[in-house]
C-alpha cells in the first residue's frame, strides 16, 4: 500500500489529532511525505506543527477556514476557559475576530494588543489601550483586562503571564487570533520565558480528528493548559491582498518613523498601489504619515490621479506586483470631514493624522476598513 493510499485511509497527527495531508504547508495536518514515511515505520506520526512544537518547542501559525473556524469558537463557547485574544496593535479592527463575544458565552476575555514595540515613540500606550477598549465595546467585547506587549521583544510578556495566572482561576486558557496578529509568536514567548516544557509537551489524542483544531501545552499544573488555537484570515485584512514578500509592509520590523508631507488642497498621496489619500478641501498643511518606513508613497494631482493610478499600478506604484494584478480589487472610496485633529486609518497599513475642518477621501481595496478617530498623537 502506497503512502498516499494509507493517506487517504485518514492518518491523524498522535498529537493534535489532525488529519495528516502533504499538499498544503498552511492546513492542518501538514506534513512532508519523508516525515509520513518514517512516522507509518515508528508510529509516531505528527504533523509538522506538533512536531515543531514537540522538538523545538515552537508554535507556527495555521489557518482554517471559515467553517471550522466557526466549530472552533462553538467549542470555546462551551467550555469553561479563560480567553486570550490577540489583536494587532497596527490593524485593531481588520484583526477583531467577527462575533466573538457571541461564542465565548460567559467566559472573560483578556485583550492584548502586540506589536506595540513598532508604534511611533511619540505615542503614549494609555492613550492606545483606552482606544482599543472603546473599539472592542463597539464590537460588543467586554474584556477583564487590556493590555499592550510586543510578542517578538517579550515587552510586558511577563505581566501577561501575571494577569493570566490571576484570571484563569484552575482554568485552560485558549489563545485566539485571527492571522498574521503574532499569536504564535506570542506563545512562542511565553513557552520560552516559563522553561517548564519537555519533550511530552504535546496532549496525546486518544480519540483521532477530537481535537482537530488545538494544540494543548501543559504550561500549568492543576492539569490544565495553554491552548493554541489556528488562526483565520480575516477577509478585511490587507494581508488578504498581498503577496507574502509583501507582508513586511504590514508587520514592520522596526519602529514606525513619522513622515511629514505639506498639502495643499486637491493634492493625493498613493500608498504604494496598495491604498490611496485625496486631500480634497482645506488650508495648506502638514499631514503626517504613519506607516512602514518601506512603504513607497508618491504625490499627484489629485485630477491626474486616477489615470496615474491606472497607469501606474504594478510598475511605479507597488504592491501589487504585475503578476498579483489580475487578483488585486478595485480600490474603494471613503470620504470624511473633520471637526477636530484626528487619524485616517487604513486598516492593516497604517494611518495619516489629519488637521480640523478639512475634507479627505481615503481609498482601499474593497472590504479593507478605512476610518477615522481621535488623533492618538
Amino acid at each position: 500500500m502506497t503512502e498516499t493510499q494509507q493517506t487517504e485511509e485518514e492518518l491523524f497527527c498522535i498529537g493534535c489529532g489532525a488529519r495528516i495531508q502533504t499538499t498544503d504547508k498552511e492546513a492542518l495536518g501538514y506534513t512532508p511525505n519523508s516525515a509520513l514515511k518514517k512516522g507509518l515505520e515508528t508510529g509516531q506520526l505528527y504533523c509538522q506543527r506538533c512536531f515543531r512544537l514537540r522538538h523545538y518547542n515552537e508554535i507556527s501559525d495555521i489557518k482554517l477556514n471559515d467553517d471550522d473556524f466557526l466549530a472552533l469558537l462553538n467549542q470555546i463557547g462551551d467550555s469553561d476557559a479563560l480567553i486570550v485574544n490577540v489583536v494587532d496593535i497596527f490593524d485593531f479592527n481588520g484583526s477583531l475576530i467577527p462575533g466573538l463575544h457571541r461564542f465565548i458565552g460567559d467566559n472573560p476575555v483578556i485583550l492584548v494588543g502586540n506589536k506595540v514595540d513598532i508604534l511611533p515613540s511619540a505615542l503614549n500606550p494609555n492613550k492606545v489601550i483606552n482606544w482599543i477598549q472603546k473599539e472592542a465595546k463597539e464590537h460588543g467585547l467586554h474584556p477583564v483586562e487590556t493590555m499592550l506587549v510586543s510578542a517578538k521583544k517579550g515587552n510586558s510578556v511577563d505581566e501577561l503571564l501575571a494577569v493570566i495566572e490571576r484570571e484563569r482561576k484552575g482554568r485552560d486558557v485558549y489563545v485566539v487570533g485571527v492571522t498574521n496578529v503574532g499569536k504564535s509568536t506570542l506563545i512562542n514567548r511565553i513557552i520560552k520565558q516559563t522553561g517548564i516544557l519537555d519533550s511530552d509537551v504535546i496532549t496525546t489524542s486518544q480519540f483521532p480528528g477530537t481535537t482537530l483544531d488545538r494544540i494543548d501545552i501543559p504550561l500549568y499544573e492543576d492539569d490544565h493548559a495553554l491552548i493554541d488555537t489556528p488562526g483565520i484570515m480575516h477577509a478585511q485584512q490587507m494581508a488578504h491582498y498581498l503577496h507574502d514578500k509583501d507582508l513586511r509592509l504590514i508587520a514592520p520590523q522596526k519602529r514606525i518613523k513619522p513622515k511629514v508631507y505639506q498639502l495643499n488642497e486637491q493634492q493625493t498621496l498613493f500608498l504604494g498601489g496598495l491604498a490611496r489619500f485625496d486631500f480634497i478641501q482645506g488650508a495648506r498643511h502638514g499631514f503626517v504619515g504613519y506607516f512602514d518606513n518601506e512603504l513607497y508613497i508618491h504625490r499627484t494631482k489629485l485630477e491626474n490621479a486616477d489615470q496615474f493610478y491606472a497607469k501606474q499600478l504594478g510598475d511605479m506604484l507597488q504592491p501589487p506586483h504585475p503578476e498579483d494584478l489580475a487578483d488585486f480589487p478595485e480600490l474603494q472610496r471613503y470620504e470624511f470631514s473633520t471637526k477636530q485633529k484626528s487619524d485616517l486609518v487604513f486598516a492593516g497599513l497604517g494611518w495619516i493624522t489629519l488637521p480640523e475642518n478639512v475634507v479627505v477621501a481615503g481609498y482601499a481595496p474593497k472590504g479593507v476598513s478605512v476610518m477615522i478617530r481621535k488623533a492618538l498623537i
